[in-house]
């Protein structure tokens, strides 16, 4: 039996077409988030919602990620003669890629979830093809609260991780590895700039839109069934992963090119 001729037929065509429902689903998040009336109410319970589910375990995992940057990179500086870096090099570290991309993971993994699962689900009770009926938008209704929730979560939290991540490795490596104070704080204040914690953020704010976007986008389209749920749930969690460390590796290179580090 052939193909509809609407359809493309080579290798890949529905990666692909799946992939250009995605961003058009984003662009109409963003043409939609001006648009009024701004549902203020449910914007303020996803956020509520949220952070209740990430907070705990972001902070619980900033801890031992810090702690583990500033151990490994306390042991190569060692090796090569220059403890006195040890603070810049971490600090930086955590700064720049460890905390932005832990504040993604978790909003992706708890907050995201469950954006795609409440979404499955309306979509499989019919809930959203009668609103599309009575003539209101899922995407200004449902989907835009949503990705701006995460969008401003993620951003708090990554200021939250950043604090933490620092902390515990400024411990870990002056009591295991019998670092100087002074010179920890010293080094971080020669070597980091303003830039560091503006990319930071403006990380933070992107992987959330991202988490938001493709958790919406298959909530709105599961497979048949409840365990189509389940499914896309997985792959929603999947798909911001990959894309997360795909813009990560994007935002760090024009970043490094646009802005020239600081000199000693």
């Amino acid at each position: 039996m052939s193909a509809p001729p609407h359809q493309a037929r080579f290798p890949g065509a529905g990666g692909l077409r799946e992939t250009g429902r995605l961003f058009a689903l984003a662009l109409d998040v963003v043409r939609a988030m001006p648009s009024r009336p701004f549902q203020i109410r449910e914007f303020i319970q996803q956020c509520w919602f949220i952070a209740s589910v990430t907070i705990l375990p972001t902070a619980l995992v900033s801890i031992p990620f810090g702690a583990v940057i500033a151990l490994q990179l306390g042991s190569l500086t060692r090796q090569i003669g220059a403890q006195s870096f040890t603070g810049a090099a971490s600090v930086l570290a955590i700064i720049q890629q460890a905390s932005p991309i832990v504040t993604a993971l978790l909003i992706a993994g708890a907050g995201g979830s469950a954006i795609c699962a409440d979404l499955g689900s309306r979509k499989i009770r019919d809930e959203i093809d009668a609103m599309e009926v009575l003539g209101v938008s899922p995407i200004q209704r449902l989907v835009v609260p949503r990705v701006l929730a995460a969008m401003l979560v993620a951003l708090l939290l990554n200021g939250m991780v950043s604090v933490v991540g620092v902390m515990g490795g400024y411990t870990f490596n002056v009591i295991m590895q019998d670092g100087t104070p002074g010179a920890y704080m010293a080094s971080f204040n020669a070597l980091a700039q303003l830039p560091d914690i503006w990319i930071s953020e403006l990380k933070a704010v992107i992987f959330g839109f991202l988490a938001g976007v493709v958790a919406a986008y298959r909530g709105l389209h599961p497979p048949p069934g409840p365990k189509g749920v389940g499914d896309a749930v997985n792959q929603s969690v999947v798909i911001t992963f990959l894309l997360l460390f795909a813009v990560n590796f994007v935002l760090t290179t024009l970043y490094l090119q646009l802005v020239p580090p600081k000199g000693m």
